[in-house]
């Protein structure tokens, strides 16, 4: 996949049929944090939930036994644009 096509793939992800699905990546990675939170007794925030998400993507390219799948990447990018979108957004300081 080019460079392009990952980032499309991405957008396709975090706006498309996901959306509908399971609701805004914003609420999703709201009651995640909440879940975390109290498993770890530790404050998560919503960011916190879309970078570490990544790392697990990070983590399975690293792990893959030979070509990492490009569904990888296309996560990859996803979770990074919802981090960025959640922390410019109105509501950052309330998490």
């Amino acid at each position: 996949m080019t460079r392009a096509e990952i980032l499309k793939a991405a957008e396709a992800c975090v706006t498309g049929q996901r959306v509908q699905d399971y609701g805004t990546p914003e609420d999703s990675f709201r009651m995640i944090a909440g879940l975390w939170s109290a498993y770890l007794d530790e404050q998560i925030d919503p960011i916190d939930v879309a970078l570490m998400m990544a790392l697990l993507k990070i983590a399975r390219v690293q792990t893959s036994s030979g070509k990492p799948s490009n569904d990888c990447f296309v996560d990859l990018a996803g979770y990074a644009a919802c981090a960025g979108e959640i922390a410019d957004g109105p509501n950052f300081d309330d998490e």
